[in-house]
């Protein structure tokens, strides 16, 4: 038996929670002013029941009285006339019309203390409605301010998670990389057009210095260099 207590416990638990994960607070507050509407509704539907009871207690009640008094009167005019038998047959009469307007008299007294009391709680219900508006109007308001605020710290804390802040930096690693790549590419570049030009530079010195030495030898003067001796020669003249 304690096994089955704890297991509906725990569903009756699991159940609760899944309500009130689904409870809208905006939604449970309209739901909540329609139906206190819907109960006035039928409150005042009681109130009018009752009154018009009350209203047909007291007609019944009145005329109860109303037929034992002409009872009463027709019994004096058979005394006057000397018929006592007749007489006494009209008081009996008029016994029972006047007992049926003292039960109606009696009703009539809880009928009122129930209109009384319906018309306190309608009044009640009609102030609890006005309140409940109120507060409703002021509810739903903070409960939209929650969820706005709810929703922006949510994607706060998406920005704010590793996965976004390790994409970022993947990121500008790459950007990184692409940018050491360019300046690679560039210095490059650049090199090949220096190699280029001192090539060029290179070439054109060559060509004056030949230039020159053609120029010199077609002017006749003997400008030329004299190459060292080699070794065998050196060796002859020591000799």
């Amino acid at each position: 038996m304690g096994l089955l207590d704890r297991i509906g416990r725990v569903i009756r638990a699991n159940i609760n929670s899944l309500v009130g994960q689904a409870e809208d607070p905006e939604k449970i507050l309209e739901q909540t002013v329609l139906d206190m509407q819907e109960d006035l509704i039928h409150m005042r539907q009681a109130v009018a029941q009752a009154i018009a009871t009350q209203k047909r207690t007291e007609r019944q009640c009145a005329q109860a009285q109303s037929t034992s008094n002409e009872w009463y009167q027709r019994a004096q005019l058979a005394l006057q006339k000397g018929d006592d038998h007749l007489a006494r047959e009209a008081l009996t009469r008029r016994k029972s019309y006047q007992e049926t307007a003292e039960a109606l008299r009696s009703q009539l007294d809880q009928q009122s203390g129930i209109v009384t009391k319906l018309k306190q709680n309608m009044l009640t219900l009609e102030s609890k409605i006005s309140e409940a508006k109120t507060k409703k109007d002021l509810y739903i308001a903070r409960a939209r301010s929650a969820k706005a605020s709810q929703q922006i710290n949510d994607m706060l804390g998406r920005v704010g998670t590793g996965s976004a802040m390790s994409a970022f930096e993947r990121m500008e690693e790459k950007v990184l990389q692409l940018e050491a790549q360019s300046e690679a590419i560039a210095e490059l570049g650049t090199d090949d057009l220096e190699k280029k030009f001192a090539s060029l530079e290179g070439g054109d010195a060559v060509d004056d210095e030949l230039a020159a030495m053609k120029a010199q030898l077609l002017s006749g003067t003997d400008n030329t260099v004299k190459l060292p001796p080699s070794q065998s020669q050196s060796q002859s003249s020591s000799a």
